[in-house]
């Protein structure tokens, strides 16, 4: 190797100290992505649950396909990835889930799928189906539920006004197939009563992140966290 191609010592030093020059800041204070879900969350499980209560008679929900895929699809993933930068496990985890979710939902009623006529229209079976979907689904939420007991009031009302409305529209889906459509239609009713009151949750909550500082008064979010770590500082370590 010829001496010119070996960098000298003060080449080397001047390469450290233009490298420390463009060194990326640490401490950076990230933006929230709560306001972005809890928004896609609220809108799209409203939208919902206007048609289950029947507002409007609207039955048909194919309309809400684009906020299924694309405001709760994208923007709930998008969402939970910054979620797991800031090191929110329960945030990136129920984001992300529903994220997918509603973008899976979307795609159940996509007519260009087929999904429906695979089952022959709405028949016994296709209920059956959808029931199953929503029943196992009901038992992933109940740990989301779990999960927000020690986050904060508004959390909790979340996820178990959430968590009646899937098992009201599984047991709907269920008493549709055994062909009890006025029991169903009822049912459905109140499973969409349930999703309201979840969204109306998630609208407070995107309303906190987003807009306190320009409201004239507090939005109190009624943590529950203390009382959770109070009772671990209690409790005895088992050697």
């Amino acid at each position: 190797m010829d001496k010119s191609d070996t960098p000298s010592t003060g080449t080397l030093r001047a390469d450290v100290e233009s490298a420390k020059s463009y060194a990326v800041p640490t401490g950076r204070q990230l933006a929230n992505p709560n306001p972005l879900g809890f928004g896609a969350f609220a809108t799209t499980l409203m939208t919902l649950s206007l048609s289950n209560m029947g507002f409007r008679h609207v039955e048909n929900q194919t309309l809400f396909i684009g906020d299924l895929c694309l405001l709760a699809g994208f923007g709930l993933l998008i969402s939970a990835q910054w979620e797991m930068v800031r090191g929110g496990t329960f945030g990136y985890t129920v984001l992300a889930a529903f994220g997918l979710y509603y973008a899976g939902y979307g795609v159940l009623l996509m007519p260009s799928m087929g999904i429906t006529n695979a089952y022959g229209g709405q028949t016994t079976e296709y209920y059956n189906a959808f029931g199953f979907y929503l029943l196992v689904w009901s038992i992933l939420n109940f740990f989301f539920f779990l999960a927000s007991l020690a986050t904060n009031i508004p959390n909790i009302i979340i996820y178990s006004a959430l968590e009646l409305s899937y098992i009201f529209n599984c047991a709907a889906h269920f008493t549709l197939a055994d062909g009890n459509a006025h029991m169903g239609t009822t049912l459905t009713k109140v499973s969409g009563a349930f999703g309201f009151v979840s969204a109306l949750a998630g609208f407070y909550m995107l309303c906190h992140d987003l807009c306190q500082d320009s409201l004239p008064f507090p939005l109190p979010l009624c943590e529950t966290g203390s009382f959770f770590r109070g009772r671990k500082k209690g409790a005895k370590r088992v050697e």
